[in-house]
């Protein structure tokens, strides 16, 4: 008897799991919301150098305050950055509102000096009330920090999936899931009250971290309690409840337009799901494997009683317990690090083509997802539609890898992705349609490649090494999504640097994918002697032993979505 038999024993998709998937599965919606947050609470609003301290106490009009103090840039808006030395009466003058000829004729030659911001700034808060920008001033010459804020949270996921992922081993998953939930509505509660720019990072640090806990966690209980013949259709479900929770953030963004209370929002439910957690089953795999078979075996007596086999869950004993173990452990012997994905050659290439394909993803999709103002359009409106088009990008991929093949569907979408990014550079920045409907179909195409390199990449690892593969190329995604933010202050001087580097990266590593052998029909390697010894595009048909493992892979993989 495998372990998987006594999971049906008990009850493999019973009440106890309907009702386990459900409540884990409410989490992953808010996950989003602190993903994509920035968009929001860092949104820049319309700027520019307040008045003079005698201009402020006349009885202009903002309007007036505004013509006599700010100039014009280049593109006949106000100047955000800089304003006139002196106010410049005449230009009211000159329309017939104030004192003609206070101060001559600009025609004439009146020379003109201008100064930075030393009275602060003053914001257009039509849109929202408040943001971290308009709170601290992260303007100008301070611009660089709200890219900054989301480097530290992205840092904070990649530190929180090294922490999370080597403590849950140790201690299990459900009481790092419990620390998790706590420490993101601590870490987030205590944002929404930062008085300062550094403790605001601080605290985005903690959820960061937090969120690696909540993915990394969730998804283990998850697939570790149900069966696999439904491990890979609860696996895609819980993947479109974080698209569904990219379209909720939207919506609470749109009425709550205050920063402070738009992250208490996504933040205060997780005591809510930290207070009913205390609920969860420990994994019985887990305890099994610890070396803590009275407790598995208690936990699955308990899934049976819930799932009215109370029966059927006290003819299990920690005999017939350990056997089922020493089964689903017996391929695991071997001890391997992350150095053997490097030592042999066809291992070292793959390694580094998909080290190129997950980082230049991630590097490119929080490119194009983490700068919604850019568009010139709506922010809650594109948030939706940037939302959407994840659901109808990966039906499509993954038709296109059970049917085409999972190399050309990985290559070809990064390609697509690149290209399109590439093509908007040249459209004019006022065909604003233009410009979101191609940024939508590349960031769909880069939603579709997280789909497709989970999978193929799982695949493409020794059952042997296969974690640590998938470790691997998990860090190099996050280390994508860190230095995403940063490439956006190249804009700064070159305004179409940025996009040639989000368009070129995908575009780079579709080609390398085009290096990486067939995996579609072909039987999972075992050993690294397997992968040396496979040709690429070997199609050899699966037996039903590896259509098992295969699936079972594929639910090991939404456990790396961290």
């Amino acid at each position: 008897m495998a372990f998987g038999d006594i999971l049906e024993q008990v009850g493999s998709t019973g009440r106890f799991q309907i009702l386990h998937v459900t409540l884990l599965c409410i989490p992953v919606m808010l996950m989003a919301s602190h993903n994509l947050l920035q968009n929001f609470v860092a949104a820049v609003p319309p700027h520019y150098c307040s008045a003079h301290s005698n201009v402020s106490q006349s009885q202009l009009s903002p309007e007036e305050m505004l013509r006599i103090t700010v100039p014009l840039d280049h593109k006949g808006r106000p100047h955000m950055c800089q304003r006139y030395a002196a106010p410049q009466w005449h230009l009211l003058a000159e329309n017939g509102t104030s004192n003609p000829g206070k101060w001559g004729d600009t025609e004439d030659g009146w020379d003109v000096d201008f100064q930075e911001c030393t009275d602060g700034w003053s914001y257009n808060m039509t849109e929202m009330s408040s943001t971290i920008i308009s709170d601290w001033h992260l303007v100008c010459d301070l611009r660089s920090l709200k890219q900054m804020g989301q480097t530290v949270y992205m840092g904070g996921v990649l530190v929180g999936a090294l922490v999370f992922g080597c403590l849950s081993d140790r201690y299990g998953r459900r009481i790092l899931l419990l620390i998790s939930y706590l420490l993101m509505a601590v870490s987030g509660t205590c944002a929404a009250f930062s008085t300062s720019f550094s403790l605001y990072c601080l605290f985005r640090f903690g959820c960061g971290m937090a969120l690696s806990g909540l993915a990394l966690n969730t998804f283990s209980l998850i697939v570790e309690w149900i069966p696999t013949r439904v491990r890979t259709m609860v696996g895609t479900l819980t993947g479109y409840c974080y698209t569904v929770g990219q379209l909720i953030l939207a919506l609470i963004a749109y009425f709550v337009r205050d920063w402070r209370w738009l992250t208490l929002a996504v933040s205060l439910p997780f005591f809510v799901f930290f207070l009913y957690s205390w609920w969860f089953h420990e994994s019985s795999r887990w305890l099994a494997i610890s070396n803590q078979p009275d407790k598995a075996v208690k936990t699955l007596q308990s899934v049976a009683k819930f799932n009215g086999r109370r029966e059927e869950g006290e003819k299990i004993d920690i005999k017939m317990l350990n056997e089922s173990m020493k089964k689903e452990m017996s391929s695991s012997h071997g001890s391997y690090s992350v150095l053997d994905l490097f030592r042999t050659p066809k291992m070292r290439i793959m390694t580094i083509c998909l080290s190129a394909v997950w980082l230049s993803t991630s590097f490119a999709y929080y490119g194009l997802a983490m700068d919604l103002q850019k568009f010139g359009v709506n922010i809650y409106l594109i948030q939706i539609i940037f939302g959407a088009v994840d659901i109808p990008a990966k039906v499509v991929i993954t038709m296109s890898m059970s049917f085409i093949g999972r190399r050309p569907s990985q290559s070809g979408a990064l390609i697509i992705a690149g290209v399109t990014v590439l093509i908007n550079l040249l459209v004019p920045h006022d065909k604003k349609t233009i410009r979101t409907c191609l940024a939508v179909v590349g960031k769909g195409c880069l939603a579709a490649s997280f789909n497709c390199c989970y999978l193929y990449s799982g695949e493409l690892y020794p059952t042997i090494i296969r974690q640590n593969g998938m470790g691997w190329v998990s860090m190099m995604a996050r280390a994508g999504a860190m230095v995403a933010p940063m490439v956006l202050l190249l804009g700064d001087t070159i305004t179409w640097l940025p996009g040639l580097i989000y368009g070129g990266a995908p575009i780079l590593s579709g080609v390398a994918a085009i290096f990486l052998p067939e995996t579609l029909g072909s039987p999972l390697p075992d050993t690294i002697q397997d992968v040396e010894e496979r040709e690429s595009g070997r199609n050899s048909k699966m037996s039903p032993k590896e259509v098992i493992i295969l699936q079972d892979t594929q639910a090991n993989l939404l456990k790396q979505a961290a």
